[in-house]
């Protein structure tokens, strides 16, 4: 018998396969069409483990779909674009496009170790401009119905470099520029936004319509974040100037008791008196250098001033103190909120820590310190005492608008999309800005708008583009006059939006892709990939699939129908795996030594797929072990003299065959791997001891065992269970056969294991018939032996029988 030599055994399948192209999938049958991959991979230029633990098990469910009878189509592309380019070309002297194509080609041989039955001629990179150019395309979609739009916007700004950083490219304690070191501030800026506000609602909604952990729905609907309430007007004191104020808690109106508004509020400088300009001024100046994420975070050591003016309560028409505080951002509700400290955590807080007024409007259960946000009885409120909060909600409303104080309004903390990155690599956003025209969009036949890939960086921070007359400069499409181009380049989430669409078609020079093509295969059926994507690229996919909805003759409207998030794979340290770490454990030394097969069943045995854990280094010898182990039976199996006869009956072999086959298949609907390879690993060592016990036979039970076994195995262990396949004299590929069914009736077992009690204390336990009934089970309880010699000398008082479970015997 020859040894398992996964060294020769993998390379062999992964050619013939790719010579053979069995997992070329025909689009133009949809009967049983089933679309799954994996999310799309960043060239980051060596898979880890982390990778592996992705791809395999989505690999392993698309090659069980195409054993249960379905027409699956599987790839896999690259997410190309990106800061990290940027920073290698900075670091290694060398172009961003020469480390991304390079980083490209190493991962699809690494990819190709794994086994996987991708169908390469699907394959994309977003880097390429037959891919961009569609960004483009789609960019311009988007301009012509008023979704994308420049407008003013508070970024992170270096003031030496001269330049936009992304949230990444801000480090340290003191929030400075990583290539420079300078404290970052925030400046406003024109940048290009895509209006993602106008689908909040759909975007909302739609999230009851698809199957996807529950943890990922509440992600996102929070993000939206959609509230109903009233924009209540604030009359500034001595002026005839308003400043509205959104609230769900109109009923507290009569408890606020000082007003905030953002740093970036329009109204501030004018609320400023000039014995609190230096103030207000500093302060201002101060939370310019805090991003977005410091001020949130900021909630919990609040910091404001006043700005010396007041604004009068349109309900009691007292003043109440107009203060300035980052905690407050300018893009949730109006950037102004009134504070009520009796009902409000936050304002707590803040009026304690600057000494604000806190008046009690709703009267709180005796053991509540502090604010109490909930329901109850309304109190200090003028005419509104002794009501139901929810009831004076609504009366208070109708009152003020009488006033034309208030009206009704929805918010959502959903913000617009903002795309532009002030970096080179990236699709060029197809602007063009000429004096006379103004903003004028690139023509859709002049795409692609190609990005140089010979640039020359500089330590200045700017992009390379800037320094390009022969990309900046160009002719106005309108006028024909001297023109600039934009030079700040799409958000690399703008290439992810919509790819699972383009793998479709991905080769179309004419169009984005073959829309009745792309209706016939789409929703992707199953998508795969990490939690840290549950918000941003899932919304931003969603969002395109809804503008193509709308525009674009899609018929669905959501892009994924089943979305599964796997674990996060932890180094030996206990985190999560990073280069940075230095915790990554490199998958292709592990498929050296065991095996991609081995190393494949491992990462699906370790535990459940959406929980993760610690990659043991010893823990793949175990697979590995398996996998001898079925080689040998298997060998054995195929070594037997053609004549030979099974001794014995053969119900405990079907019984164990067909177990095996539900349990696996179960499983596997489930997505949980490792029980079904811990199924495996039993229904193995089953056989080794039937084996024992009888002979082996070339036919019946045995060869189904044989084959059985090779089928549920083969979606872990493509290359192991296809060599094994053919040996047993199999012409075709495994991965083209039928996956085996069970028969209930030889799943039944044929005899019962009955506990048996004497008055009440377990005493045997006895095996009987499955189809005994009460007076045989209490007769052969009665003579089993421990039992028999308890009623030697005692009186039967009464039997009890618990039908498949015990028997109980009373004695006096």
């Amino acid at each position: 018998m020859r040894r398992y030599n996964p060294k020769e055994i993998e390379p062999k399948w992964q050619r013939k396969w790719a010579d053979d192209r069995i997992y070329k999938t025909d689009l133009n049958l949809t009967l049983g069409k089933h679309y799954i991959i994996p999310m799309l991979p960043y060239p980051s230029g060596d898979l880890h483990i982390g990778h592996w633990y992705n791809f395999a098990p989505t690999d392993t469910v698309a090659r069980f779909r195409r054993m249960i009878g379905g027409n699956v189509l599987t790839t896999i592309g690259f997410d190309a674009f990106g800061l990290p380019a940027e920073n290698a070309a900075i670091e290694r002297h060398i172009q961003p496009a020469t480390w991304t194509h390079g980083n490209v080609k190493t991962m699809t041989g690494q990819l190709e170790k794994i086994g996987a039955s991708y169908d390469w001629s699907h394959s994309l990179s977003t880097c390429d401009p037959a891919y961009y150019r569609w960004n483009q395309w789609l960019f311009l979609k988007l301009f012509k119905q008023g979704l994308a739009y420049r407008s003013k916007g508070v970024v992170n700004w270096c003031p030496k470099d001269q330049t936009v950083l992304a949230n990444e490219q801000v480090v340290g304690d003191d929030n400075a520029c990583e290539r420079c070191g300078t404290p970052v501030i925030q400046k406003e800026l024109e940048q290009w936004y895509f209006k993602i506000t106008d689908y909040a609602e759909q975007l909302l909604t739609g999230l009851e319509t698809i199957d996807w952990p529950e943890r990922v729905k509440t992600m996102q609907a929070n993000w939206i974040g959609k509230s109903e309430g009233a924009l209540i007007e604030f009359r500034i004191e001595n002026s005839e100037s308003m400043v509205g104020v959104f609230t769900t808690r109109p009923d507290t109106l009569y408890g606020a008791t000082y007003m905030v508004l953002a740093p970036e509020h329009p109204q501030v400088a004018n609320l400023i008196t000039p014995d609190q300009k230096k103030a207000v001024e500093d302060y201002l100046k101060q939370a310019s250098r805090k991003t977005e994420l410091e001020r949130k975070e900021g909630e919990k050591d609040k910091t404001g001033v006043f700005t010396g003016s007041y604004a009068i309560n349109p309900a009691s028409d007292e003043k109440v103190p107009i203060w300035v505080a980052d905690y407050v951002l300018m893009g949730y509700g109006s950037g102004a909120i009134m504070a009520v400290p009796a009902h409000d955590e936050r304002d707590w807080q803040f009026a304690q820590k600057y000494n604000l007024p806190i008046v009690e409007v709703i009267e709180k259960p005796a053991d509540i310190e502090g604010a109490y946000s909930g329901e109850g009885k309304v109190i200090n409120s003028s005419g509104y005492n002794g009501l139901n909060s929810a009831a004076v909600r609504e009366k208070i409303i109708i009152d003020l608008a009488k006033k034309n104080a208030v009206k009704g309004q929805v918010n959502y903390k959903l913000r617009d999309w903002l795309i532009s990155r002030q970096r080179y690599w990236g699709t060029p956003i197809p602007i063009i800005y000429c004096d006379d025209c103004g903003i004028v969009p690139v023509p859709e036949e002049s795409l692609p708008v190609i990005l140089p890939e010979d640039v020359e960086f500089e330590l200045s921070g700017r992009s390379p583009l800037q320094d390009r007359p022969d990309f900046v400069n160009t002719q106005c499409p309108k006028c024909s006059k001297l023109a600039k181009r934009e030079t700040d380049t799409m958000d690399t989430f703008v290439d992810s939006s919509w790819y699972f669409l383009r793998y479709l078609d991905s080769h179309n020079d004419n169009a984005i892709f073959d829309t009745q093509l792309v209706n016939k295969w789409m929703p992707v059926d199953h998508y795969i990939g990490g939690i840290e994507h549950a918000i941003l690229h899932l919304l931003y996919a969603r969002f395109i699939t809804k503008f193509l909805y709308d525009h674009h003759g899609l018929v669905f409207n959501e892009p994924f129908k089943k979305l599964t998030n796997q674990g996060i794979i932890l180094g030996s340290d206990g985190q999560k795996m990073s280069k940075r770490r230095g915790n990554v454990v490199n998958p292709d030394e592990q498929v050296a030594s065991y095996g991609a097969d081995s190393l494949r069943l491992y990462l699906m045995f370790m535990g459940p797929y959406n929980q993760g854990g610690p990659y043991n280094l010893g823990g793949i010898t175990g697979t590995r072990r398996f996998l001898d182990r079925v080689w040998v039976a298997v060998n054995e199996f195929i070594d037997q003299p053609a004549d030979n006869q099974t001794r014995n009956n053969e119900r405990e072999l079907n019984q164990t065959i067909h177990k095996t086959i539900k349990k696996v298949t179960q499983d596997m609907e489930k997505l949980n791997f490792n029980t079904a390879i811990a199924a495996l690993m039993s229904f193995v060592n089953e056989l080794y001891k039937l084996k024992a016990a009888q002979n082996l036979s070339k036919a019946g039970p045995w060869k189904e065992a044989i084959e059985a076994l090779l089928k549920l195995l083969a979606p872990f262990a493509p290359h192991f269970s296809e060599e094994l396949w053919q040996e047993l004299g199999h012409e075709g590929s495994i991965h083209s056969a039928k996956w085996p069914t069970w028969d209930e009736t030889l799943i039944v077992e044929d005899t019962i294991t009955l506990a048996v009690q004497v008055n009440g204390k377990l005493r045997a336990e006895i095996t009987v018939p499955t189809d005994t009934d009460e007076n045989q089970a209490i007769e052969s309880a009665k003579m089993e032996p421990k039992v028999s010699k308890m009623l030697a000398d005692k009186q039967l008082k009464k039997a009890i029988y618990v039908s498949g479970r015990l028997v109980n015997l009373v004695l006096e």
